[in-house]
């Protein structure tokens, strides 16, 4: 590597760290990260170096963090039919943790932490609210048990998709000095 390739990828690998710290807070610091890489992938000719880590890293980097959306996703769905929800509170779940984010991020005015207490409560609240429309509600403790389930899954999907965007900054921090 080049010394200007060198001072870009130090810079750019602290400002991909900060965007995994971000990802635990529930933002989309993951896709930034991988964004930011494409855009120095595609500028790397402007300073006359080589590929920092070709469009093969990059699609791999852009796997993982669908992986890491389809897991944060499902995770707050699965908490509430493991804790005895039905179909219905899965879905009431992650319908709940999405609607949550979006309003808790202004809502909640704690800077970066409001979407993920939003998100939270959202997934809690949606399980609930979906358990009290079936025909014949469930106990009160029944549907406790099942919000309980999809907030746990929500905070453990965070934390899944946190540990994704980790190997994705680490794949990014690793590759330009393996294989040649």
């Amino acid at each position: 590597m080049d010394w200007m390739t060198i001072i870009i990828f130090s810079i750019y690998m602290l400002f991909a760290a900060v965007c995994v710290f971000v990802t635990l807070v529930g933002l989309p610091g993951g896709w930034i990260m991988v964004t930011g890489a494409v855009a120095i992938e595609l500028s790397d000719t402007l300073w006359g170096g080589n590929d920092t880590w070709g469009w093969l890293t990059i699609g791999i980097c852009l796997g993982l963090m669908i992986v890491g959306e389809i897991i944060e996703l499902v995770a707050s769905g699965l908490g509430s039919k493991v804790g005895g929800g039905s179909n219905r509170a899965m879905f009431g779940a992650i319908v709940g943790s999405v609607v949550g984010a979006i309003l808790g991020t202004p809502l909640i005015p704690i800077p970066l932490i409001g979407t993920l207490i939003g998100a939270v409560l959202g997934a809690f609240i949606g399980t609930v609210l979906v358990e009290l429309t079936h025909k014949e509600p469930p106990e009160m403790s029944q549907i406790a048990k099942s919000a309980t389930g999809a907030t746990i899954g929500r905070i453990l999907g965070v934390l899944g998709k946190t540990g994704v965007a980790s190997i994705v900054w680490c794949v990014l921090l690793i590759s330009p000095f393996v294989g040649g």
